[in-house]
C-alpha cells in the first residue's frame, strides 16, 4: 500500500506543480498584456495653470483682502491701491475736455459772426459795383451832353461869324445907299443875337463839361469804394477761422479720459477665476509698484496630471482615452481623467546625440550597454477635482484605461 500511496502523492504533487507553473505563466502573460495595453506610470505630477498678480498702477496698498493659501472665488476683491491720485487725474481730464468743448462753442459763435461779416462785405461789394455801373452810365451821358454842347457852340460860332461878316459887308454899302438903313439894322440885330446865342452855347458847354467832371469824380469815387469794399471782403474772408485745430484735440482729450478711467479702475484688482492664493509677499501699507508681482493665483478650475510615459508605450495612448489618477496624499482615492494631449518633444540627451552648436554636431563616441527609452509627457485632465486636495507638483500615479 505504501508504494501506491507514494506514487499517488507524487502524481498529485507533479500535477499541482504543473498547475502552479502554468498559472504563473498565464498570470505573467496577463500582466505583460495589461501593462502593454494599459500603460501605467508613477512618474507623474499634478499641475494647474497659475498667473502672477501684479498691480498695473502704483501707490500705497490701502487694502489687502487675501492671505496666503486662501481660496478665492471669481470676482472677489484681492487688493486695492490708493485711488486718490487717479481719481484726481480723471477729474482733471474731464475738466479739460469740458474746457475744450467750451472753446469750440465760443469759436463756433465767432466763426458765425465772421461769416455774417463776409456776407455783409459781399453785399457792399455788389452795391459798390452797382454804383460804379450807374456812375459809368452817368459819365457816358455827360460826355454825350458835352458833345452836343460843343456842336451847339460850333453852330453858334458859324451863325455869329456869318452874321458878323454880313454886317461888315453891308455897312459900307449904306454910305453909297446900295442898302437901306433897315437892312443894316437887321444885320446888326442878327449879329448881336447870334453873339448872345454863342455865349449861351458856350455857357451850356461849360455846364456840360462841369457836369462831366462831376460825374467822372463820382465814378472815380465809386471805383475807389469798390476797391475798398473788395479789400474788406477779402479781409473778412481771411479772418474766418476753422474748428479743425480744436476739434482735432477731441481724440486726445477722450483718450486722456479713458486712460485716467482705466488707471482708476485698475486701483482695485479682482480675482479673474476661482483660484488659490500662494506666495503672498506683501502686506497692507506697502507701496505697490507697477508690474511687480505680489502673489500667485493657481487656477483651481482645471487640474492636470502630467505623466511621463516611455516612448514605446505611446502607441497605446491617444487623446480622449480614459485614465485613473492617484495622488500620494490620498492614495486610496481614484480620480477619473481624460487624456488631453501627448507631448511631441523633449530636450535631446547630450550623451546620445551630442550638442547642437554652430558648425557640425558634437557627437561623443560612447558605448552604452543599456539604452534607456525616452519619456514623453502626457497631459491628463482630471474630472471634478477637489480644490482642497490637489496641489501643484504633487506626486501622482497614472494608469491609462483605454477608450
Amino acid at each position: 500500500m505504501k508504494p501506491a500511496l507514494n506514487n499517488e502523492a507524487s502524481l498529485v504533487g507533479r500535477i499541482l506543480s504543473a498547475l502552479i507553473v502554468t498559472g504563473a505563466i498565464v498570470l505573467c502573460l496577463v500582466v505583460v498584456f495589461r501593462a502593454d495595453k494599459y500603460p501605467r506610470t508613477d512618474d507623474a505630477e499634478i499641475l494647474a495653470n497659475f498667473i502672477g498678480i501684479a498691480p498695473q498702477v502704483e501707490g500705497p496698498l490701502v487694502r489687502l483682502n487675501v492671505h496666503d493659501n486662501q481660496f478665492v472665488k471669481k470676482g472677489a476683491l484681492l487688493f486695492e491701491v490708493d485711488d486718490r491720485p487717479y481719481r484726481y487725474a480723471l477729474e482733471r481730464a474731464v475738466s479739460e475736455q469740458a474746457t475744450l468743448e467750451g472753446q469750440i462753442s465760443d469759436e463756433r459763435r465767432k466763426i458765425s459772426a465772421l461769416v455774417s461779416a463776409v456776407s455783409v462785405s459781399a453785399a457792399n461789394v455788389q452795391s459798390t459795383e452797382a454804383d460804379v455801373t450807374r456812375w459809368g452810365a452817368a459819365v457816358d451821358q455827360a460826355r454825350a451832353q458835352v458833345e452836343n454842347a460843343e456842336q451847339g457852340v460850333s453852330r453858334a460860332k458859324a451863325e455869329w461869324a456869318y452874321a458878323s461878316n454880313n454886317l461888315h459887308r453891308i455897312e459900307p454899302l449904306l454910305v453909297k445907299q446900295f442898302v437901306t438903313l433897315d437892312q443894316v439894322d437887321r444885320a446888326r440885330t442878327s449879329e448881336v443875337a447870334e453873339a448872345q446865342t454863342l455865349k449861351q452855347a458856350e455857357s451850356q458847354l461849360k455846364q456840360a463839361q462841369a457836369a462831366l467832371n462831376s460825374e467822372l469824380a463820382q465814378e472815380a469815387r465809386s471805383r475807389a469804394l469798390l476797391s475798398e469794399s473788395k479789400a474788406q471782403h477779402e479781409q473778412t474772408q481771411n479772418a474766418v477761422t476753422t474748428l479743425e485745430p480744436l476739434t482735432n484735440q477731441r481724440g486726445a482729450k477722450t483718450s486722456a479720459i479713458e486712460t485716467a478711467r482705466y488707471n482708476l479702475n485698475n486701483c482695485r484688482v479682482y480675482a479673474p477665476f476661482d483660484a488659490r492664493v500662494t506666495n503672498l509677499t506683501i502686506s497692507e501699507g506697502a507701496y505697490a509698484h507697477t508690474g511687480q508681482q505680489m502673489f500667485v493665483l493657481i487656477d483651481a478650475r482645471t487640474w492636470w496630471a502630467l505623466a511621463n510615459f516611455r516612448e514605446g508605450q505611446l502607441q497605446h495612448i491617444d487623446p480622449g482615452m480614459r485614465a485613473d489618477v492617484f495622488v500620494m496624499s490620498r492614495p486610496n482615492v481614484r480620480f477619473s481623467g481624460v487624456v488631453d494631449s501627448i507631448g511631441f518633444g523633449v530636450t535631446p540627451d547630450a550623451d546620445v546625440i551630442g550638442r547642437f552648436e554652430q558648425g557640425l554636431p558634437d557627437i561623443q563616441r560612447t558605448l552604452n550597454w543599456v539604452h534607456l527609452a525616452s519619456r514623453y509627457p502626457v497631459r491628463i485632465r482630471v474630472e471634478n477635482p477637489p480644490p482642497d486636495l490637489f496641489r501643484v507638483s504633487e506626486s501622482a500615479v497614472v494608469m491609462i484605461r483605454g477608450r
